[in-house]
């Protein structure tokens, strides 16, 4: 109960930061703009640059990782496929995929699970960010720049969207990391550390900016939408990677419960940043976050109370 108070009250205190600063004026409505564009250019790809470039590529367990993508990719679908409407675009459809299956892993996961599991948890935990971080983070903008250069001849539409990804900071900065780590060179301390102060902003910033974002959201909203975010992200993908990680794939447990751990996290800042990148209403990414990051309190501490009593060693 302690690891999880721990890991989830400064994210919540960030998010309420943001809507007192908003509510007493201290920042406006041109802070929200300024901060999102603050992390999307340069602190969150400066994150993902560092955790691809020191990443060990050597602990990598392919049973892990297509139990991972599968939970991811259930949820995924199944969002998208209840959110369907005549006049959604594959834009909608994909925030809304990528808010249900995307989990608060780097901010939250890490942490819990070193104080839940153990260091030897430290690398399925770091397997899943990156999962979450860049791979699914990737497909989510690549079906959004596809919906936004949609042509009616095929190959004109792939141009653009090889245009557009190749330009993206969010796709480009992990793919250089992971071309950094592969070369076997390491970064020089200074770099390395500049880099790692950079990307350190990346989470409370986003977090503020949410919170700015509820102080100046309008009342109303797809309330449905929410609840089937929350849903999909507390509920369906927990359950879909424990069906992969127990039965489906000879996974040990302690990498097991690390990955249904992680699964079981609250909705991270990503979908609301990519939503208000491409000028998206993001009123409901936005609540679904505050509101699973408020029930995880719940559901993850009985999660890890289970966990807590499984013979893992």
């Amino acid at each position: 109960m302690d690891a999880v108070v721990t890991a989830a009250l400064p994210v919540f205190a960030l998010i309420l930061t943001g809507w007192l600063a908003a509510r007493c004026g201290v920042l406006g409505p041109a802070a929200t703009d300024a901060l999102n564009r603050y992390v999307a250019y340069l602190s969150l790809p400066a994150l993902l640059f560092r955790a691809m470039a020191q990443a060990d590529l050597s602990l990598m367990s392919w049973h892990f990782v297509v139990s991972v993508a599968g939970g991811i990719a259930i949820t995924f679908a199944i969002t998208c496929l209840v959110s369907r409407r005549h006049d959604v675009r594959l834009t909608d459809l994909s925030i809304h995929g990528l808010a249900a299956s995307y989990a608060n892993a780097g901010y939250m996961g890490i942490p819990l699970c070193l104080a839940l599991l153990g260091p030897a948890s430290l690398a399925p935990a770091i397997i899943c960010t990156l999962m979450t971080a860049c791979v699914l983070f990737g497909v989510a903008i690549a079906l959004i720049e596809f919906d936004q250069h949609r042509d009616r001849r095929l190959g004109t539409t792939l141009l653009k969207v090889a245009r557009a990804l190749i330009r993206n900071p969010l796709l480009i900065s992990p793919l250089a990391g992971l071309a950094w780590s592969l070369s076997g060179l390491t970064l020089p301390l200074g770099i390395d550390r500049y880099v790692e102060l950079l990307g350190a902003s990346a989470s409370p910033c986003a977090l503020v900016t949410i919170g700015l974002f509820l102080a100046q959201a309008r009342p109303g909203g797809e309330r449905d939408s929410v609840g089937k975010l929350v849903a999909g992200k507390l509920l369906l993908q927990p359950a879909a990677t424990a069906i992969f990680v127990f039965w489906a794939f000879p996974v040990p447990p302690l990498w097991a419960w690390s990955a249904v751990l992680m699964s079981a996290l609250p909705i991270g800042t990503g979908p609301f940043m990519l939503a208000q990148l491409y000028g998206r209403d993001a009123r409901a990414t936005s609540r679904a976050i505050l509101l699973s990051t408020i029930l995880s309190v719940i559901t993850v501490s009985l999660l890890v109370a289970w966990i807590s009593k499984q013979a893992l060693y």
